[in-house]
């Protein structure tokens, strides 16, 4: 539900500034009437005036503002007095945060002012607005109507008259039938109840009606403001986040304020004194001196206030960041683009990840799949040999892939971490591995040819077996010791004798060409090739598409299918990793699959094989 922190005395514990204050500069004379005696006796005159001294330096002789603030049960009878002869005067009440109102009320030693303006500003001082103006004619001091006669008018008569002579009480609602609000927490309603300060200006003075033409002291020692007591009745503001409040933390703000203890609204025993601090001991994972925004890591939809009128909470929600971020911002793009469900954006992604949502390894790691994705070791480094992994293949920073972690190889070289030559290669370097010139396989490390098939192992893979890279052994090891290496996952699409035998389709006739009707025509790289257990998948960089059908192709990496292989690990027709093709096949339009079977066209790249296929393509089919 929202939450409402407690109301309590605002001006409690905090001093009001003045622009005078008597006896300020050295002790002053004044005269004033017994309060007894103009409480009561007011039809039959003021009775005996009495006249003291005045000495904001002396403490039993002195009115400071402060004593308009005080305890008003324990020290009843203290009042502000201001200098004498003032007509204009100016009670300022500063506060070190934003606070809500909800009444005012000030008790006058002195007569009321025959004309007052209570103000308020939003923004620490700068500006003010009128909460309300105070006048025996509202029409005459103000050229407004009297709220007496016209309902919600800015200015009332009802707290101006001379009587009572003391101890006459102005008292201003924030609230009010005039201006009623169903949810304190909207626009409107902080636009009314929302202060930074509150100001009272005394326009001008009113004597005492009962006073006399005979009197025998100076009219000038009764010419003076005189408050008891300022009340200033309001909460701290927590747009309905939070229940208490405690002391801010503005430096250099507070010096005014006494700070008996460290709670929202502290009740001394057997009584309702309390000062209200202004910091908001935030709820609904809310942050903030007034909970005006979500915590860190809780923007994943809008921060909203609480609703006053429904009671609705409206709480910050969790970013999902996998535990792998402290704080997340919210982003308007991405919650417009979810459809209005998620807007978090996670901020300095740990433990190797990146991502809106932390939700993947960054270049250089691979997420381990024996982990959950909030582990902090999800993401493992990269274990790719430098000399062999190649650095273009899908982005110069993946030195291996993402998902799985296996390397991306140049030109001959296998193995998940890109470390020995593919078997028909030898030569590890800088540039890959060389091809063997040879029938069969050869050395490695030298190129020497192997002369016969009594070290070379023959394997019986079937239709649709397990087709991965063999692993090279010596010579001297038993057949048995021969075994596959489960990790790997790359083809050894090699194009040499009695080594990968296709038969492979040639480019004939204008005729031929187009009679099988290919549905794709594409320049491509060959980037690796990996075994899905019952069918092959080779990874390719298209990077001309001469023609294409229902099955949409764009210049960027995407898989081909071949249909078939040898039992030596060989997809046919051959694909070579690191090699340019010009491919020409069929397509599976339901799964959007390109597919290479033995009926298509698979020729390395020439420029002008390729102006010969694009001119038939053109011209030829019709």
């Amino acid at each position: 539900r929202s939450c409402n922190p407690p109301v309590g005395n605002l001006a409690t514990g905090r001093t009001p500034v003045t622009l005078t204050t008597c006896g300020q500069n050295s002790t002053e004379l004044y005269c004033f009437y017994p309060d007894q005696n103009l409480l009561h006796q007011v039809s039959y005159g003021c009775g005996q005036p009495r006249c003291t001294k005045c000495n904001a330096n002396q403490p039993d002789n002195s009115h400071l503002p402060s004593d308009m603030t005080d305890d008003f049960f324990a020290n009843p009878i203290s009042w502000w007095q201001s200098a004498q002869g003032v007509h204009r005067e100016e009670i300022r009440l500063d506060f070190e945060t934003e606070f809500y109102l909800t009444h005012v009320i000030a008790v006058f030693k002195s007569p009321r002012p025959a004309a007052m303006v209570l103000e308020r500003s939003q923004d620490y001082g700068q500006t003010w607005r009128p909460y309300k103006y105070f006048s025996v004619n509202c029409t005459a001091t103000f050229g407004l109507q009297d709220d007496l006669t016209e309902e919600g008018s800015m200015c009332t008569s009802r707290y101006s008259d001379a009587v009572p002579c003391t101890r006459g009480e102005v008292i201003y609602r924030a609230l009010s039938p005039a201006n009623k609000i169903e949810d304190p927490y909207s626009p409107e309603a902080q636009d009314i109840l929302k202060l930074t300060n509150l100001r009272l200006l005394l326009l001008k003075r009113q004597e005492c009606p009962c006073h006399g033409s005979g009197l025998v002291e100076k009219p000038q020692r009764f010419a003076h403001y005189a408050i008891y007591d300022l009340i200033i009745r309001g909460s701290c503001f927590c747009n309905g986040h939070a229940e208490e409040c405690e002391l801010a933390n503005r430096t250099g703000v507070m010096e005014n304020v006494v700070t008996p203890g460290s709670l929202g609204f502290l009740r001394e025993p057997g009584s309702c004194v309390g000062v209200v601090h202004g910091k908001c001991v935030c709820r609904h994972n809310t942050a903030g001196d007034h909970c005006e925004k979500c915590a860190p890591l809780y923007n994943d939809q809008p921060w909203k206030p609480g609703d006053g009128k429904t009671g609705v909470p409206n709480e910050c929600r969790k970013c999902r960041c996998h535990n792998h971020a402290d704080s997340c911002h919210f982003d308007l793009s991405v919650w417009l683009a979810s459809g209005k469900r998620s807007g978090g954006v996670c901020d300095n992604c740990k433990h190797n990840t990146e991502g809106h949502r932390c939700q993947r390894c960054k270049p250089g790691y691979y997420r381990d799949r024996g982990k959950p994705m909030s582990s902090t070791e999800v993401c493992k480094p990269c274990a790719c040999q430098p000399m062999g992994s190649a650095d273009a293949t899908f982005s110069r920073s993946w030195r291996c892939h993402p998902k799985t972690g296996f390397c991306y190889c140049k030109p001959g070289v296998a193995g998940p971490n890109c470390d020995r030559c593919l078997m028909g290669y030898w030569g590890f370097g800088e540039n890959g591995c060389r091809p063997c010139d040879c029938a069969r396989d050869c050395d490695q490390h030298t190129g020497s040819c192997f002369n016969g098939y009594d070290n070379e192992p023959f394997f019986n893979i079937p239709i649709g077996g397990r087709i991965p890279d063999l692993v090279q052994t010596p010579t001297n090891e038993s057949e048995e010791e021969w075994k596959w290496n489960d990790h790997e996952q790359g083809f050894s699409a090699l194009r040499h004798p009695e080594k990968c035998v296709c038969k492979e389709k040639v480019l004939g006739s204008v005729t031929d060409f187009c009679q099988m009707k290919y549905a794709y025509v594409i320049k491509a790289r060959i980037l690796s090739a990996h075994d899905k257990g019952t069918h092959a998948e080779v990874v390719v960089k298209v990077k001309k598409v001469l023609k294409s059908g229902k099955v949409k192709i764009a210049r960027s990496n995407r898989s081909i299918y071949p249909e078939s292989w040898t039992n030596r690990g060989c997809t046919c027709p051959i694909l070579n990793p690191g090699t340019d093709y010009l491919i020409a096949g069929q397509e599976d339009s339901r799964t959007s699959k390109l597919l290479v079977n033995m009926n298509s066209l698979v020729k390395p790249w020439k420029a002008y094989l390729g102006k010969q296929v694009s001119d038939i393509l053109r011209t030829g089919c019709k």
